[in-house]
């Protein structure tokens, strides 16, 4: 039979104090993380629909560009 440790045990008692502390906290992170990256590529999906149609209704290729004060590209 094995004698018990005290570092030991106190290195379980600190784990798992550890781990109910962060089990009911970490869900709500890890959905919220998942929310923004959801929304952001909604964003960014958005916005390039939104050039491309400005680009095609105004024929030119980056309406970006024409904003900024640089020239259009040549075809």
């Amino acid at each position: 039979m094995e004698q018990s440790n005290p570092s030991d045990m106190v290195k379980n008692v600190v784990g798992a104090a550890g781990t109910a502390l962060i089990a009911p906290i970490a869900p709500p992170i890890l959905h919220g993380i998942a929310g923004i990256a959801v929304v952001g590529l909604g964003l960014f999906a958005a916005g390039s629909l939104i050039m491309k149609a400005g680009g095609a209704i105004g024929g030119v290729e980056n309406p970006l560009k024409q904003l900024l004060g640089t020239k259009p590209a040549q075809r």
